[in-house]
């Protein structure tokens, strides 16, 4: 009898010694595919940002390119030589030692 309830015992040991390890197996399998997942959102998602990076980093080179040209502008617009091309072109005044040929028509 002794014998009988030891052999039980052992049995009941074991088969709780195998649920435990198949529980604990399950928690680590379960956990190794929850991180598999987030990690490719997040690599997705990492992928995005380096799309929007780019972009702006081609808008921010955009925009000095054109900040360098309105600062030429401003100094242009200062000068004497653009003076003279607005009363050329928009008021048709000429500097008085120059003559003014026009096609007949």
């Amino acid at each position: 009898m002794r014998e009988e309830r030891r052999t039980r015992r052992r049995r009941q040991e074991r088969a709780a010694n195998r649920m435990t390890l198949v529980g604990i197996t399950l928690v680590v399998v379960s956990l190794a595919v929850a991180i598999n997942l987030r990690g490719t959102s997040l690599k997705a998602r990492d992928l995005e940002y380096q799309v929007k990076e780019a972009n702006l980093e081609r808008q921010k080179e955009d925009e000095e390119e054109r900040a360098e040209e309105l600062e030429e502008r401003r100094v242009f617009v200062q000068t004497k030589q653009y003076i003279e091309q607005v009363a050329k072109e928009k008021l048709g005044l000429v500097n008085p030692d120059e003559i003014l040929l026009k096609p007949e028509q």
